[in-house]
């Protein structure tokens, strides 16, 4: 038996280095090997870890529980309008609307879409972009904050109407450790494929916990306040880099993203797979919504104190991340179902990473020591709403 000793190993028509292998004969990180066309062993693979690759929740932009594909015109300040686990983030009214579209790259079902609404002139202090907040607990293996910081590679399909030079930034959840990126858009209204390569930041401090461990910034159009240097750590708060294509400026300007991937190594892999239950759970444990199924969907039992209150225990389908807010889309959209008796109030009280309990309220109608089920009053737009996010 003969034995081969080698460290890198690179096909005669490459122009680089296809394979490296470490001191321990192991693949060294950041490669790939291919056959017959498919990557079987990815660059991703770490040693003693079996996490997951990507760092991004919905990066293929499948989940959309707020707004199912609807387009949503953001107000200012920081809000989740469209797919799930994307903040929009505007310093000023209704600039660009928001939704999940259909457009997307091969292998792909939906983008984001963000559609400038007027050719606004981007101010010193104004900030418009896209933002995904991941928690500490899936970042905490990088070690950033201290030496030995890992290196990670951003990948992601992007389209615009616009061609030119384009930036966004990592950050740390305090926003005073950021990182700019740019990246080109050569051809109108074509997604093409990007990939960018950040060297961990070795300062500043980074969350561990189920806060903001790192922020991945798009930016759709940032003031100098906000931009900075591309491709060096500052301790600053930079949501772009210096010079960016502002898609706000533009009216009618299109913005379109998906296959949004952030992995440890310095070489990009094929987008993460996952199947649609396991990454809606993983949405869930950010923001659950019930509702929407049948005009008359049924949604709980409630136990009656008086004839005016009641009470009804309710379960999350998912540990949330922290103990959430709760909400409805409005109390008269619910009624029950014995008596058809509408509800006029419907509160969370007791609220914990598992379970509420809600107080319902009608002006007559119940029975004290009776249970009563409880269901949608007619309408799709009876919304049960559980909000856990960063």
């Amino acid at each position: 038996m003969s034995t081969v000793k080698a460290t890198n190993f690179q096909n005669a028509s490459s122009a680089t280095v296809n394979m490296v292998t470490d001191a321990s004969g192991n693949l060294a990180f950041g490669n790939n090997i291919t056959v017959a066309g498919n990557t079987t062993i990815t660059g991703s693979l770490v040693p003693s870890s079996s996490f997951l690759r990507n760092r991004i929740i919905n990066g293929d932009m499948r989940v959309d529980q707020r707004s199912a594909g609807a387009s949503v015109t953001p107000a200012s300040g920081s809000a989740y309008y469209s797919c799930d686990r994307w903040q929009q983030f505007l310093s000023q009214n209704s600039k660009y609307s928001i939704q999940q579209s259909t457009t997307s790259p091969a292998g792909f079902t939906n983008s984001l879409l963000a559609t400038s609404l007027s050719a606004y002139s981007v101010l010193a202090a104004d900030n418009f972009s896209l933002c995904q907040q991941i928690e500490g607990f899936n970042v905490a293996d990088l070690g950033w904050g201290a030496s030995g910081a890992l290196t990670v590679t951003l990948s992601f399909w992007v389209r615009s109407s616009l061609t030119g030079t384009f930036g966004g930034a990592l950050a740390n959840s305090a926003v005073n450790r950021s990182y700019p990126f740019t990246f080109t858009i050569n051809t109108a209204n074509t997604f093409e494929y990007k990939t960018i390569t950040v060297a961990g930041d070795t300062t500043g401090t980074w969350l561990t916990n189920n806060g903001i461990g790192l922020r991945v910034w798009f930016s759709l159009g940032s003031g100098s306040t906000y931009t900075g240097t591309a491709g060096a750590w500052a301790a600053a708060d930079y949501r772009s880099a210096t010079g960016a294509t502002s898609v706000v400026g533009t009216s009618g300007a299109t913005f379109y993203i998906t296959g949004v991937q952030l992995e440890v190594g310095t070489v990009a892999t094929p987008f993460e797979r996952q199947i649609y239950n396991a990454q809606l759970a993983q949405c869930q444990r950010y923001y659950e919504e019930w509702g929407g199924g049948d005009a008359y969907q049924a949604f709980g039992i409630a136990d009656a104190i008086s004839a005016t209150v009641a009470y009804s225990a309710l379960q999350y389908l998912v540990t949330k991340r922290a103990a959430p807010s709760g909400s409805v889309s409005a109390a008269s959209n619910f009624h029950t179902v014995r008596g058809g008796v509408a509800f006029t109030d419907f509160t969370f009280g007791s609220l914990t990473t598992t379970s509420t309990l809600a107080t319902i309220t009608v002006a007559s109608g119940l029975t004290a020591g009776q249970a009563y089920t409880y269901r949608a009053n007619g309408t799709l737009n009876a919304r049960i709403k559980f909000n856990a996010e960063l």
